[in-house]
């Protein structure tokens, strides 16, 4: 980067405090001159006490922060919550703006724009295959025979003592097929 690159806006990765990127991104948003993009994905996960929804930055340990760097590299390094700056060596490299805005364009397409939160849905079709991952049939194959995604359950063919069999499970028992990212 040369000077006149440090004298407009950029954005930069800024490394936060281990599970405190909210927090992070909290306090710099409050600090003039500062735009904050913290993306976090909500989904829902299996545990003892039940299902629970669960929320995780999209990048752990790190927010994307726009800001003159000249003027704000001190004011955002020592920022509640912030270890420092990305750097490589002595120089720290800014984040592409078109990064930035396709991060933003992806969230917002599924989401209220002013939030940065997505809501990660599981994605299974009558047809998939897939394995049971938890109960007496763990490690069972079957096939998605029926999907009742309000009630949280699927209907599952599998091989059961020589025969198939219909089987009705909770959607969180059972792992999902991988599909490419398109």
């Amino acid at each position: 980067m040369n000077e006149i690159e440090f004298s407009e806006p950029a954005w930069f990765c800024v490394r936060t405090q281990t599970k405190r990127e909210h927090i992070a991104a909290g306090y710099l948003r409050e600090l003039e001159g500062i735009e904050v993009f913290c993306p976090r994905l909500r989904y829902r996960k299996a545990t003892r006490r039940g299902t629970v929804w669960w929320l995780e930055p999209l990048f752990p340990g790190y927010v994307l922060a726009k800001f003159n760097l000249m003027e704000f590299e001190r004011a955002v390094t020592f920022c509640q919550g912030v270890r420092g700056l990305v750097r490589f060596g002595s120089e720290i490299p800014s984040v592409p703006e078109s990064f930035v805005q396709v991060l933003r364009d992806e969230i917002r397409g599924h989401v209220n724009p002013d939030n940065e939160i997505l809501t990660v849905v599981p994605a299974l079709e009558c047809g998939d295959e897939v394995e049971v991952a938890s109960g007496p049939l763990a490690g069972m194959h079957g096939v998605v025979v029926s999907i009742a995604p309000a009630a949280e359950r699927v209907k599952i063919l599998l091989d059961f003592l020589g025969q198939p069999q219909a089987i009705d499970m909770d959607l969180f028992s059972i792992l999902l097929p991988r599909r490419p990212i398109p």
